[in-house]
């Protein structure tokens, strides 16, 4: 199985302030839904709360302390690895790590690929993307996109991985 991160973060890596992203760009959202859709997207609960609805087409995780937490058309758990077992029970390829920042720094020594959008920009923000080391991660292709804020996706791979 299959786990990836799929983020956007500004060049001081930055990907939340205040529990939402600290930018919008008209069409960097598409990258999300593009490489999420009919795939297991597993996030904490403060990222699926900044996005407020459960996304469609996708099989939703939200990992959560809160006991008594619910909502409908998703599916609540209490660790990244009940998530991981969840998805690995539903038999779906790929899982998707979507945020926030303790879900990517806790799945980062498992993940296989990094979708990394790269926003050219400096945001101030306390929530952080953590150093890809360049021991364990290449960077498989780059492409740069002129848009209100321009921006580079980059796909990086675990060495080792096909």
């Amino acid at each position: 199985m299959l786990i990836s991160h799929v983020v956007a973060m500004a060049e001081n890596r930055v990907i939340g302030k205040n529990g939402q992203m600290p930018w919008h760009i008209p069409g960097e959202q598409k990258i999300f839904r593009n490489l999420t859709v009919g795939k297991a997207l597993i996030m904490g609960r403060k990222t699926h709360e900044s996005i407020g609805r459960v996304l469609p087409d996708r099989t939703t995780i939200i990992v959560t302390r809160q006991k008594d937490y619910q909502i409908p058309g998703a599916h609540v758990v209490h660790s990244v690895e009940e998530g991981i077992a969840l998805a690995k029970k539903l038999k779906l390829e790929e899982i998707v790590i979507g945020g926030g920042g303790e879900l990517f720094a806790q799945t980062l020594p498992i993940t296989d690929k990094v979708y990394l959008t790269i926003v050219h920009a400096v945001f101030e923000g306390e929530t952080l993307y953590p150093e890809l080391p360049e021991s364990l991660f290449r960077e498989k292709s780059r492409k740069e996109i002129e848009a209100a804020i321009p921006y580079a996706f980059v796909e990086f791979q675990r060495i080792g991985k096909k």
